[in-house]
């Protein structure tokens, strides 16, 4: 190109586009260079694998490996107040172990009493009137204590007792006249006879107070009563009704317990009130032991058995446990129990089949009135609703994990492992879920040893979608 005034014209124009082109460029390295420093650096290759490392060690360390950083799309930090309203702490932060799981079938149950062991019925032993009624329905009270005191008025055991003074009476006269005769020469025929009549005498009054005592006995009178009447030669005017001992069903461990305690569930009678031999005077319950009865479909029978079969043969991990809901608060459980007995008839109406669980009670409060009442609040109660979780297969060497511990989104469930401050979600597969459990399948998405929130799973998939930006879910990680 010729330098020609016509082309010089032209030149200055492109000189100056040029120049502002340059400046805008190098107004924006500031923008550039960084962004294409941290690309240069991630691609830039690090040292080799196998350079001071053992292949062994590279596999046991594989929580290093996976938990160096943690994706800022699936991680969340929890603030300290944040983790105590989901309820995270040591008890719910552990770490994963393999454990055995038993597959359950849920069965409808309540709690009942004991036929024949949990009441006990306090009748009159003899017609009179209550004089005092020392127990206060509701309250606790140990064997032998004083429950009623009833003034008598029953003629038979008004004569039974005179017989039984005057016979006394009379064995008291015979010993005299024996002493008398034996101080004397007893060496003479006739002063021999005399003795030995007077002790045959004796003999047959012996046998009439013994009839006497047993017949007081079975009035009602305990021994320590009759040996009053013999001690002070007075008749009985007031009856003492008390608690009665332990029955003899009891076991050796539960008698030798001190002290054993009924509940007196109800009070019949006033001061007052007349009462005939045999009539009821209150009912006492006790409540250490109760069944949990559970109804199962006669389909579910077979099971049933299977389970009850597997614990008379010893095996290990077949209890059964039994729920208890605790008025939106969680659940209560109950683990080890034992089935007592099936039922051996399936009710017409319902078609289920009836099956008794032994169910040991446990006090939670107890409290005294200043007069010296003794009040217990046990934990289960006949009427209770409960559910009882029968097993029916054994998984061995399974991830098993809270239902609190997983959040669903769509297809996917998640957990939450614990990396230092942060909480890392982690994909993983659900083989099996009830209502208090879920099955991870061993497959290399959680190890043993890592450690996962066991709880607020849920709240935590929430702040991480709110943290993202997205959407919520209302229904993410609940089950119906």
């Amino acid at each position: 190109m010729s330098n020609t005034p016509s082309n010089r014209r032209y030149l200055l124009p492109l000189l100056i586009g040029l120049f502002a082109f340059g400046a805008g460029l190098a107004a924006r390295n500031c923008h550039w260079f960084p962004r294409l420093d941290r690309l240069a650096l991630s691609q830039k290759p690090g040292p080799k694998e196998d350079e001071g490392h053992d292949p062994s060690e590279r596999a046991e360390g594989h929580e290093g490996l996976a938990h160096a950083g943690h994706d800022e799309s699936s991680s969340l930090h929890l603030s300290d107040q944040a983790r105590g309203n989901i309820g995270l702490s040591k008890d719910t932060l552990k770490p994963i172990e393999l454990g055995n799981f038993s597959r359950t079938l849920n069965i409808p149950a309540r709690v009942v009493e004991l036929p024949g062991r949990t009441q006990v019925q306090v009748a009159s032993p003899m017609t009179g009137v209550v004089a005092s009624v020392h127990a206060v329905q509701g309250e606790s009270v140990t064997p032998g204590t004083l429950l009623f005191k009833v003034r008598l008025t029953h003629e038979d055991l008004v004569k039974t007792q005179t017989d039984f003074l005057k016979t006394l009476g009379e064995i008291d006269v015979e010993d005299r006249e024996i002493a008398r005769l034996t101080s004397l020469d007893t060496s003479g025929v006739i002063a021999g006879k005399r003795l030995l009549e007077r002790q045959y005498s004796k003999q047959k009054l012996e046998a009439v107070f013994n009839a006497n005592r047993e017949s007081l006995l079975l009035h009602g009178l305990s021994t320590e009563q009759i040996d009053s009447i013999v001690r002070d030669r007075r008749l009985l005017r007031e009856l003492e009704v008390r608690a009665p001992a332990l029955p003899s069903h009891a076991p050796v461990a539960q008698m030798a317990e001190t002290p054993h305690l009924f509940m007196v569930q109800k009070i019949n009678l006033n001061p007052g009130s007349m009462v005939r031999a045999g009539d009821p005077m209150a009912v006492l319950a006790d409540f250490d032991e109760l069944y949990v009865e559970g109804r199962a479909f006669e389909h579910d029978a077979e099971e049933i058995t299977h389970a009850s079969k597997m614990q008379a043969d010893g095996e290990l991990g077949w209890d059964i446990t039994a729920v208890l809901e605790n008025n939106g608060r969680g659940m209560k459980i109950v683990d080890g129990l034992k089935v007592v007995y099936i039922d051996n008839e399936i009710q017409s109406e319902s078609r289920a089949q009836r099956f008794f669980v032994k169910l040991p009670n446990q006090i939670v409060q107890d409290t005294q009135t200043s007069e010296g009442h003794r009040f217990l609040t046990w934990r289960f109660k006949p009427g209770q609703r409960m559910q009882l979780r029968v097993p029916i297969e054994q998984w061995s060497d399974r991830i098993v994990l809270p239902v609190e511990a997983v959040a669903r989104e769509g297809a996917e469930t998640f957990v939450f492992l614990e990396n230092g401050d942060h909480f890392d979600r982690r994909p993983v597969h659900v083989e099996y879920q009830d209502q208090l459990w879920v099955v991870i399948a061993n497959d290399g998405s959680l190890f043993p040893g890592d450690t996962v929130a066991l709880t607020g799973a849920h709240q935590m998939q929430v702040a991480l979608k709110n943290k993202s930006g997205g959407g919520v879910d209302p229904h993410a990680g609940h089950n119906h």
